[in-house]
């Protein structure tokens, strides 16, 4: 059972502050004071009553926009990390288990996509296909596989040789059965500490496509194209550029914290375990 006094300050930091970006993210229309594309003042307003984090290169509310853009940018971030790790691990545990030139060629394969700078290969596809929702996910997904794949294939490999392992496979079990039952539970420790890395991975990648003109169009509202958008108001002294980009840096801050956390709480568990 969790105990809620043994978790560290951090931790509690991380998880504060995740929890407030899920909250605006599932409930932005809910907490935006404005809809999220009407222009609601002058350009580039300064922080008010009626407009908290003042307006952004057009007039528009930029605390609305900074809500609706958590829920479009944790949205992407998130499903394109679920993709990468669904697709990752499952070819990684598989090649480490049926192991030959499946194995091989997998892992020829994904040094090769490894080889091409991740941002570059996605602004040439990007630059081809229409830049929509489901494009940007599958996209950032597979390409983030194959960083997936490598972990897990070199944490499986691993387990693969162990003997409750062979043990399974004495019994006869079939290759789902060693993958789900045997190895999956024994590589979550890594793969917990790597999806907090890989959905900050995400995010960040997610910004600099929008940043570049290749992410989410307007009138859609994420955080990167917030910071090009406004990114001119920085030579006249406006901040509204920042405040996305320290959205950025503080979700990715708090994620990192929160996964920091359960490596930790499950290598003691681990550990604990062991002693007994």
């Amino acid at each position: 059972m969790l105990d809620l006094k043994r978790i560290p300050p951090g931790a509690w930091l991380g998880l504060v502050l995740t929890t407030a970006f899920l909250v605006m993210a599932i409930f932005a229309p809910l907490l935006s004071p404005y809809p999220m594309s009407e222009i609601v003042g002058d350009v580039w307003q300064p922080s008010s009553a009626d407009h908290w984090l003042g307006t952004d290169n057009l007039g528009r509310d930029l605390l609305s926009r900074i809500i609706y853009g958590a829920r479009t940018t944790i949205f992407i971030a998130a499903a394109a990390t679920a993709l990468s790790f669904g697709l990752g691990s499952i070819l990684g545990f598989s090649a480490a288990v049926i192991g030959g030139w499946v194995d091989t060629g997998m892992s020829r394969l994904v040094d090769l996509l490894m080889a091409i700078p991740t941002l570059i290969f996605g602004l040439v596809i990007l630059s081809v296909l229409p830049s929509t929702l489901t494009t940007l996910i599958l996209v950032m997904g597979l390409l983030d596989s194959t960083r997936v794949y490598r972990l897990s294939r070199a944490v499986a490999v691993d387990i693969n040789v162990m003997d409750f392992v062979e043990a399974a496979k004495l019994r006869g079990e079939g290759w789902s059965w060693i993958i789900f039952r045997e190895i999956l539970p024994n590589a979550l420790s890594p793969l917990v500490s790597e999806l907090g890395l890989r959905f900050i991975y995400a995010v960040l990648f997610l910004s600099a496509l929008s940043f570049l003109g290749l992410g989410v169009q307007p009138p859609e509202a994420d955080w990167g194209g917030m910071v090009k958008e406004n990114k001119d108001g920085i030579v006249f002294g406006v901040p509204a550029a920042l405040i996305p980009a320290a959205a950025i840096a503080l979700l990715a801050i708090s994620v990192n914290l929160v996964a920091d956390w359960v490596l930790n709480r499950t290598t003691d568990l681990k550990g604990g375990r062991g002693n007994g």
